[in-house]
């Protein structure tokens, strides 16, 4: 120790309050020693803080002497507490003071590079799976020429999210993406939730590229997750571009990779002659129509009657959408109801089938099904409109309101609170769709479903396919048991029919029996 000075204390603080003011000027009473230098160092004097702490400490320790410095830290306000020989001069101390401060500061700069350097890291890197990501995708693709892009998609990837739960989807992802490190020797950049990039370092003409897409195809195509002894199988779409320029890259394949999506391909290349401004065109201007037809309610329900297998008698109607167009022609669900989700008008579509269907069923005896989606189900305006017409219409307890399976076990907890409300007033439940991918028989137990709509992709074969027709028979014979009535769908020939009977299915309902019409 210097015979002269010492350094007791040194503070550093960000002083954004007055209890680190309070905090400080109590540490500083409590020193033990009578001779005491104070330098206060702050990038601006006059804020109200730092006036407060100097004035705390002029007013505590009148016999101290208390030196303002500046700091180059903006944010950081440091105090130096000094014990002194009485003899000696003040301003001696400066200089080291300053020292002192500038080592300080130094350390903060340090410190501050080191988190920069830690930032720009994370802005760059994947968070989930440490691969890099898009940012440094666009920054590598600055930086090169000549190269080439391949996205890998999972497929189906919200359906493993609203199954398995989002813990499970993150660590399929980690595992893909360590997958396709091992199995490929390039640069991988995971580019979004679901995709990953491959960086190719050349450029390639449009049949090497599909040969080298075909390989990595069947390299990488069969993936098994295993969480907790359970096998998840993944699958893959890739998608590419032949890169003649620059221009739009990323869109070009993301076009390539919805078009193998759509069309269930293994992988597609995008190819300026493939036009796909055609579609978007299309589509813009089915957009237009859709708009139309709900602002103008040409919206229509179409009845489509379900007999009783045991009396030949129609026993209820199904009431399908359909859409006129500004030449009264009749336009396919298929082609409006994917769009009409897409522009965010499907609940309103819903909304004019239910008001025209109840209107049409109201004084009739007979049952009446309507789809519902589950952003019929999730929406709070549709579904305080569908509990207000059960409760002001007759024909409430003559209602089915079918749900497609799939959509029911992603979202079990919606659906039962739903299928609750809604039997307060009479109203029943189908579960449409069973058989087409997903059959869960356990589900079925936990909620009260009224029939079972098997889909038509098992009963359209049921004559001629042996497999369809034991799985059907699974599905009747567990139906049964539960006490729910079965429906068979796209019942088309008479051979059809027979089959539907001999299993004891209760109802059908198909152009064997009668096709969609105006009224009933």
């Amino acid at each position: 120790m210097n015979n002269k000075k010492n350094i007791l204390d040194i503070y550093n603080f960000t002083l954004t309050s007055s209890t680190e003011v309070s905090s400080i000027v109590r540490q500083i009473i409590d020193i033990d020693s009578l001779n005491l230098l104070i330098h206060i160092s702050s990038y601006m004097h006059n804020t109200v803080l730092v006036q407060n702490l100097k004035l705390e400490l002029e007013k505590k320790l009148p016999k101290v002497k208390i030196v303002m410095f500046k700091h180059s830290h903006k944010t950081l306000t440091s105090v130096v507490v000094y014990e002194l020989d009485a003899t000696l001069e003040i301003n001696r101390f400066s200089d080291e003071a300053l020292r002192e401060i500038q080592l300080r500061d130094s350390f903060a700069n340090n410190a501050l590079k080191e988190c920069k350097k830690q930032l720009l890291s994370r802005y760059f890197t994947d968070h989930l799976t440490n691969f890099p990501n898009l940012y440094q995708l666009r920054k590598d693709l600055h930086d090169n020429d000549g190269y080439g892009l391949v996205t890998i998609a999972v497929d189906d990837f919200a359906t493993i999210n609203n199954f398995y739960g989002f813990i499970v989807g993150d660590y399929i992802i980690e595992q893909v993406g360590n997958y396709l490190v091992k199995k490929i020797n390039k640069k991988i950049y995971r580019v979004s939730g679901t995709e990953f990039t491959l960086f190719l370092d050349e450029n390639l003409p449009f049949y090497d590229l599909k040969d080298y897409l075909s390989e990595l195809y069947e390299k990488i195509k069969h993936i098994t997750v295993v969480y907790q002894n359970n096998e998840i199988n993944v699958s893959l779409t890739l998608a590419s571009c032949v890169n003649s320029n620059q221009d739009n890259l990323f869109s070009k394949i993301a076009m390539a990779l919805k078009y193998a999506k759509d069309n269930r391909l293994p992988f597609w290349i995008y190819e300026d002659r493939m036009r796909f401004e055609n579609e978007y065109e299309r589509n813009l201007k089915t957009s237009n129509m859709v708009r139309y037809a709900v602002e103008r309610k040409n919206i229509v329900p179409y009845f489509q009657p379900i007999i009783d297998n045991k009396t030949q008698e129609i026993k209820k109607y199904e009431c399908l959408a359909r859409l006129l167009d500004e030449d009264e022609n009749i336009v396919s669900p298929a082609l409006f109801l994917p769009i009409a989700k897409r522009i965010k008008v499907y609940n309103y579509v819903t909304q004019i089938i239910i008001n025209e269907s109840f209107k049409v069923f109201e004084e009739t005896s007979f049952e009446f099904s309507i789809n519902l989606s589950m952003e019929d189900i999730i929406n709070s305006e549709m579904f305080n409109f569908i509990l207000n017409k059960l409760k002001h219409s007759k024909a409430s307890t003559r209602v089915i309101f079918e749900i497609v399976e799939s959509e029911a076990i992603q979202d079990f907890n919606k659906i039962s609170r739903f299928i609750h409300e809604i039997k307060r007033y009479g109203a029943k439940i189908a579960i449409d769709d069973f058989g087409d991918g997903y059959s869960n028989f356990a589900y079925l137990t936990k909620m009260s479903v009224d029939f079972i709509k098997i889909d038509g992709s098992l009963i359209q074969n049921i004559d001629t396919d042996r497999d369809s027709y034991l799985v059907v028979e699974t599905i009747v014979g567990f139906a049964n048991k539960l006490g729910i009535k079965t429906i068979a769908e796209f019942v088309h020939s008479s051979t059809v029919m027979d089959k539907v009977k001999e299993l004891g299915i209760d109802f059908s309902q198909g152009y064997h029996i009668d096709k969609p019409c105006i009224s009933i």
